[in-house]
């Protein structure tokens, strides 16, 4: 079995500055799935803050990837602002209602001190411990979400598509006080020596029109990223499902990094606006990681390689989104294994060669 010869910080660096490497960057994103591999239950990265550091560390020091990040669900913000959220003790948070039961009383939301309110204390406590231990080795960051995906979560799914055509004010107001709270959070996320990687779920193409996007998520998301970037820090960016025609949009917010789901042509993406930002993806992660072989795993890889490795900015084997809680671990392995394999610089060749061998 093939192993790095550098780190994933000395591997980031040098690709940096236009040096040789010995692979291409490679985070299979296994998110929840961390709890498997340290052997706790999920609950726990609800309460202890090291625990849910430690379970990111394991799964590092398992399968040697490029980045490591402090993130648990997608509701831990708007839950520190007053949502209500169910922690199942061993699976993924989900939220069961909102902060405000009628939308008229929006200004009473307030944002969330990362300090004090929900759990964004004990993210905190993990980002600290993380960057103590694996910082100087790996990139760490701190997962946020975006203030249009975390006004949805205020005040309920349905109720924010009804108001974006009758109150459109009453989302701006969700999504000023919503980013509020996340430029908050990643200020601490930066004080504690870490980067910043944003998801907003919510304004994906398969949810909401480009139109909509472009008037109630894209001004916040500029505003976030500029305030990120202006602490010296750069930003990538994770939206799902269906995002063709806001690549150009995007870009436009200056971040640094782009990760597309796996229902996003690749090839299309690199020649459209690779050479303005920085791809990451795009490995099925439920057909493929999850319920796929190794050797559906392999294939896959080397395939995502040879649509986007030249892309101008730079490329990132990635999976689609954050993989299922029980995907195997052989076919993370597997992920790493096959990007070992191809190896840096890539040789078309190469690629060729390894798919004649599956």
């Amino acid at each position: 079995m093939l192993k790095d010869s550098m780190t994933p910080m000395e591997r980031a660096m040098a690709l940096s500055k236009g040096l040789d490497v010995d692979r291409l960057p490679c985070n299979p994103n296994i998110a929840n799935g961390v709890a498997r591999i340290y052997g706790c239950k999920i609950s726990e990265f609800n309460t202890d803050g090291k625990t849910l550091a430690k379970a990111q560390i394991a799964a590092y020091r398992k399968f040697g990837y490029d980045g490591v990040r402090v993130f648990t669900d997608l509701f831990t913000w708007a839950e520190a602002m007053g949502a209500k959220v169910k922690l199942p003790e061993d699976y993924t948070a989900d939220i069961v209602g909102p902060a405000i039961e009628d939308y008229k009383d929006v200004d009473r939301l307030k944002p969330a001190d990362p300090y004090k309110d929900g759990r964004l204390p004990v993210h905190v406590e993990a980002m600290k411990y993380l960057v103590k231990e694996l910082g100087d080795e790996v990139p760490c960051s701190g997962g946020i979400v975006g203030s249009f995906t975390n006004a949805f979560f205020l005040v309920g799914t349905e109720r924010m598509t009804k108001l974006m055509f009758k109150d459109p004010e009453i989302v701006h107001k969700l999504c000023e006080v919503s980013l509020q709270t996340l430029i908050n959070y990643a200020e601490v996320v930066i004080d504690c020596g870490l980067t910043v990687t944003i998801s907003e779920p919510m304004s994906s193409c398969t949810v909401v029109s480009p139109k909509h996007f472009r008037e109630f998520s894209l001004p916040y998301l500029k505003r976030l990223v500029e305030y990120i970037t202006s602490k010296g820090k750069g930003v990538t960016m994770h939206i799902c499902g269906k995002t063709d025609a806001i690549w150009e949009d995007v870009v436009s917010t200056r971040a640094a990094g782009f990760s597309i789901d796996n229902v996003v042509d690749l090839k299309k993406c690199k020649r459209t606006v690779g050479d303005k930002i920085k791809i990451m993806g795009n490995v099925d992660p439920a057909s493929i990681m999850y319920l796929g072989t190794e050797k559906d795993v392999k294939k896959e890889v080397i395939n995502c390689v040879k649509q986007a490795w030249d892309s101008p900015k730079g490329y990132v084997v990635m999976s689609g989104c954050s993989l299922p809680v029980e995907t195997p671990f052989e076919n993370i392995e597997a992920m790493m294994e096959i990007t070992r394999e191809i190896g840096y610089p890539i040789r078309e060749e190469r690629l060729e060669e390894l798919l004649n061998e599956l």
